[in-house]
């Protein structure tokens, strides 16, 4: 069995419930799925047993060596990836460089090279790692500062966990991709729905504005969208992730009791 946490931004809550997951949960894996700016390894504090690159596609690389400095490169690219490198009128020195950032893997600058002087090599995009928790073993990923295919890298972090979970026999994933508004609920609801996904709804921050709570409680009513839970606005929140802590773990109370609530209520509808 799968759990996602899901939202339409950042901020809304979901590595606190993820997290907060976690430590209710008895036999679980954990993927955190927002490689673009992931956070759930501040709270679980995972001691990583595998590193591997992650390569999510191509990018040309010219070797200065074997470049004429005919510019056909630099006339056939789209994206203005390849600049003149070198200085003076001799036209050996004339060679050109891409632009790793720039560049788009497109090959054409490969393919239209009179003197294939240009390489096309996988590019290293970030790193994923296997990790252990004191709550269970973790899957999670850094994408590199403005790198692509954060997509592929989700599909691989999630066939891992999924690995992992058969071979340690673990009965349930909780994952982390990445409803603060009414507006986020018909996006999400709208994308499950699609694709026939069973859907929960929690309003976290429920107390700061009861009309907008009360409209997405309408709303997800109308499109038979159980509400599992509503969690209150406390600082607690804050205060034990700086203490790298889940929420049931740094204090009892209430808002702790409104997560046991939503735990409890989301592994009964899936059962």
């Amino acid at each position: 069995m799968k759990i996602v946490i899901a939202s339409g931004k950042g901020g809304t809550g979901k590595t606190s419930i993820v997290a907060s997951f976690a430590g209710l949960a008895k036999n679980a894996m954990f993927a955190d799925c927002d490689v673009d700016a992931a956070d759930l390894h501040l709270v679980l504090e995972p001691t990583i047993k595998q590193k591997s690159n992650f390569s999510g596609g191509k990018r040309a690389v010219i070797i200065a060596e074997k470049c004429s400095g005919c510019g056909k490169c630099q006339e056939l690219c789209r994206f203005d990836a390849i600049h003149l490198n070198g200085e003076g009128n001799d036209l050996v020195d004339k060679t050109f460089t891409i632009d790793p950032i720039s560049c788009e893997g497109c090959k054409v600058c490969v393919e239209f090279c009179p003197v294939d002087a240009i390489e096309f090599n996988d590019s290293i995009n970030g790193q994923w790692f296997i990790s252990d928790t004191r709550l269970g073993p973790m899957v999670h990923a850094k994408l590199g500062i403005a790198e692509e295919n954060s997509g592929k890298l989700v599909t691989l972090i999630r066939k891992e966990a999924k690995r992992i979970a058969a071979e340690e026999e673990k009965n349930l994933i909780i994952t982390e991709p990445t409803l603060s508004g009414k507006h986020d609920l018909d996006r999400v609801a709208d994308l499950a729905a699609s694709f026939g996904i069973p859907t929960l709804l929690c309003i976290n921050k429920s107390d700061l504005n009861q009309e907008i709570t009360g409209q997405i409680t309408e709303e997800a009513g109308t499109r038979g969208i159980k509400l599992a839970g509503k969690i209150r606005y406390d600082k607690a929140f804050t205060k034990a992730q700086i203490l790298k802590a889940t929420v049931i773990e740094y204090i009892g109370g209430r808002v702790s009791e409104e997560i046991k609530t939503l735990w409890r209520n989301v592994i009964y509808a899936l059962a």
